[in-house]
């Protein structure tokens, strides 16, 4: 154990929605940095919801068969209460389980409530909340064809929490349709630190999906997320790509970005003059790759543009073996853990190199893990406390939660997105796989069909529709 000196950062203050479409500012908890929205709090901008439809999987069930009506009547008045105008379902579908393990099925299931709700809704379903009475491993394959082949957004969730109705279950399931439909949960009062100009700035996300351990075959998952409004910079949007086998590198790291780019000068009409690179599951061993490879064809990209950004590279790293624990009882939270918005920058630290430890969130069970940050590169020519001060600050934005998150947000959906390129692999594999093979050979060409569709780009394209969406929140 070594003593060292620590800071707490203090938290920011929130903007949150309130009654009558007013915006409020709110001050977090002292111990646990979070908020509530109860007592008239509510999102930012809530979107309106004209055109939706349930699709009840627990429908044939014999235990935890969904209360339908009134699951319905609760979700319309959570949202309400959280500002966000929501009608009666234009489509209630009946379904059973058993279609998670029939990807023909399921896809003509909900190929049939999309063009049934259009035609009854006169428009485009907004999203299609899927009730199911258990986790299954066919969710995969209602994520891929709800993505990549029908278009529509699509939210889960489980026929025991939707009976129970607890606010709080309610409350997040509205959140995370908000965020999805392009609404804002909650912004900070102030602008982030240090990017406190007229110059827009846009920040990135990356991260890589490996296999699991005994797989020897498969994709690794790329995945990029960037921000696409400012100065709240709480919207992303994502590109997700597969690579060769266990391969750190994001090999189309310039395309991917590039994209994101110009979906953000589409939608700005301005080009951001500052961009923030934060990337997560690299080693030290690797900084040098992520620095003179990845980094070197984004500037490449860009300059072939004739735009040239100042950039700014940091890797987020959680696997280390460091902790942090408070001197005395006085000088931690209740759960005997260093508070939210602890930093670190001395004596653990590299001697001469930009790095820190921080704490951003409040550890309930266990010891909380902080979060290493590294400076890689930095043309903003940042100093420590306005770069600890922004990722903390950012950390409060995620909008999945009404607390701050132990891992900058870019990072956490950059995690998100790679996470849901994988469930399209696997039901990619899984999925074109026949039931049953009648011989060694057809079993073997269609492992070998499966293998080559989970590395073409086009398993992965998503629909249209849901392209510049936060669909894998």
């Amino acid at each position: 154990m070594t003593n060292v000196v620590g800071r707490v950062l203090g938290p920011p203050e929130l903007k949150l929605g309130a009654r009558g479409g007013k915006v409020s500012r709110t001050t977090v908890d002292n111990e646990k940095c979070d908020w509530n929205l109860v007592g008239g709090r509510a999102v930012v901008e809530g979107t309106q919801i004209d055109r939706w439809a349930v699709v009840d999987f627990s429908a044939s069930e014999r235990y935890d068969r969904l209360n339908q009506d009134q699951f319905i009547d609760k979700i319309i008045a959570r949202c309400k209460t959280l500002g966000m105008s929501m009608e009666g379902p234009v489509l209630c579908q009946s379904a059973s389980m058993r279609l998670f393990s029939n990807v023909g099925g399921l896809h003509e299931l909900l190929e049939g409530i999309t063009s049934r709700a259009y035609k009854i809704g006169k428009g485009h379903l907004q999203i299609l909340i899927c009730v199911m009475s258990r986790k299954d491993d066919g969710y995969k394959y209602l994520k891929w064809i709800s993505d990549t082949k029908v278009g529509v957004m699509t939210q889960c969730c489980l026929s025991t929490n939707a009976n129970k109705g607890k606010d709080q279950s309610l409350a997040n399931l509205a959140l995370k349709i908000n965020a999805k439909l392009g609404g804002s949960n909650a912004e900070l009062i102030d602008w982030l630190p240090y990017f406190n100009g007229e110059d827009h700035v846009m920040f990135l996300g990356a991260d890589v999906n490996h296999p699991r351990a005994k797989d020897k075959t498969s994709p690794s998952i790329a995945a990029v997320v960037a921000t696409v409004n400012w100065p709240a910079a709480n919207r992303y949007v994502a590109r997700v790509r597969p690579q060769r086998h266990r391969t750190e590198k994001i090999v189309n790291f310039a395309d991917m970005c590039l994209e994101l780019f110009k979906y953000y000068v589409q939608l700005n009409k301005v080009r951001p003059q500052k961009i923030v690179v934060f990337r997560d599951g690299v080693s030290e061993g690797q900084f040098d790759m992520v620095l003179n490879e990845e980094m070197v064809s984004l500037k490449k990209a860009f300059r072939s543009m004739g735009y040239e950004p100042t950039i700014a590279l940091i890797v987020a790293q959680k696997r280390h073996q460091t902790r942090l624990f408070p001197t005395g009882r006085m000088d931690g939270t209740s759960s005997g853990n260093v508070p939210p918005g602890t930093v670190v920058d001395t004596k653990i630290v590299h001697p001469f190199e930009f790095d820190f430890y921080l704490c951003s969130h409040y550890g309930s069970l266990g010891t909380s893990k902080p979060t290493h940050y590294r400076v890689v590169w930095d043309e903003h020519r940042s100093t420590s406390d306005p770069l600890q001060k922004l990722i903390y600050n950012m950390c409060f934005t995620f909008a999945r939660c009404t607390k701050p998150v132990s891992l900058v947000p870019p990072v956490n959906y950059a995690d998100l997105a790679a996470n849901r390129g994988r469930l399209y692999c696997d039901a990619v594999m899984e999925g074109q796989s026949p039931a049953s093979v009648s011989s060694s050979s057809s079993s073997l060409t269609s492992t070998s069909l499966s293998l080559e569709a989970s590395f073409d780009e086009r398993s992965y394209k998503l629909h249209a529709d849901l392209e510049n969406t936060m669909y894998f929140i």
